[in-house]
């Protein structure tokens, strides 16, 4: 059924050179991602004027989907990963392609409407207050909600996790939390010490994903010291690249 469901988005007379393919990454991965239909383009948002459209909108949302799969953005390019792990902007490659060429070719008047990462397709819409997009990720019914559902329905690619902003198109890395984050942790202080002082106070926690990766800016800004342990090298790489932290350290 998996492979009946990848099918779909090619026309019957091509299908036979796909299959194999297909079947191997389904056996490999768990998922059939279509890499071969992944562009060569480098992966970037691009100034809008250069994208092809027939109306602005359509073009900000292009420039937003290449943003999310921007290599110095996201987690996982290749698999279409923005952050969490499992947070995606699509499904495939294949959607990714059609949803361009939807975009590439929308008007003011109509609409698109995305289905975890599947176009269901352009409809009719108002110009004056309607939306340009219309998009639902991972909706299923709380009796198969599990762990063990959604596995299977990701792997025969009915759904998938878009995460906040993945499968929204609008990821801004951890400048998206840091806000919350300085929040949080202004307020365990004041709970903790009576105080919103930080300084000479020490934090530690883990994480330097794209949600996490905001901590330590949280601390600079206190003014406390932000100890955050992280086990992937490349993650915890990104984040001081980027500014987010201010020292590796291998050996505390």
């Amino acid at each position: 059924l998996a492979i009946k469901n990848a099918l779909r988005y090619f026309p019957s007379h091509i299908q036979g050179q796909l299959i194999d393919e297909f079947i191997y990454e389904l056996d490999t991965y768990g998922h059939i991602y279509m890499y071969r239909f992944q562009p060569d383009i480098e992966m970037r948002a691009y100034p809008i004027d250069e994208y092809p459209c027939k109306c602005k909108a359509a073009a900000a949302i292009m420039l937003m989907i290449m943003n999310n799969l921007d290599r110095r953005v996201a987690q996982f390019p290749d698999e279409l990963v923005t952050y969490g792990g499992n947070g995606q902007a699509f499904s495939n490659w294949a959607q990714f392609v059609l949803v361009m060429h939807y975009l590439s070719t929308m008007t003011d008047d109509q609409v698109l409407v995305m289905y975890s990462g599947h176009p269901m397709g352009l409809f009719p819409s108002r110009s004056d207050f309607s939306p340009r997009l219309v998009i639902t990720n991972g909706l299923v019914v709380p009796n198969y909600s599990s762990t063990n559902d959604y596995d299977r329905m990701f792997a025969l690619g009915c759904t998938m996790y878009g995460q906040m902003t993945a499968g929204s198109y609008c990821y801004i890395g951890p400048q998206g939390i840091v806000h919350g984050t300085f929040l949080t942790i202004m307020n365990a202080a004041q709970k903790k010490f009576n105080t919103n002082d930080l300084r000479g106070k020490v934090f530690v926690s883990s994480g330097l994903g794209g949600m996490s990766g905001a901590q330590p800016k949280a601390c600079q800004l206190l003014g406390c010291v932000g100890v955050i342990a992280e086990v992937s090298e490349e993650a915890a790489r990104k984040r001081y690249n980027q500014g987010w932290c201010q020292e590796l350290i291998y050996d505390l």
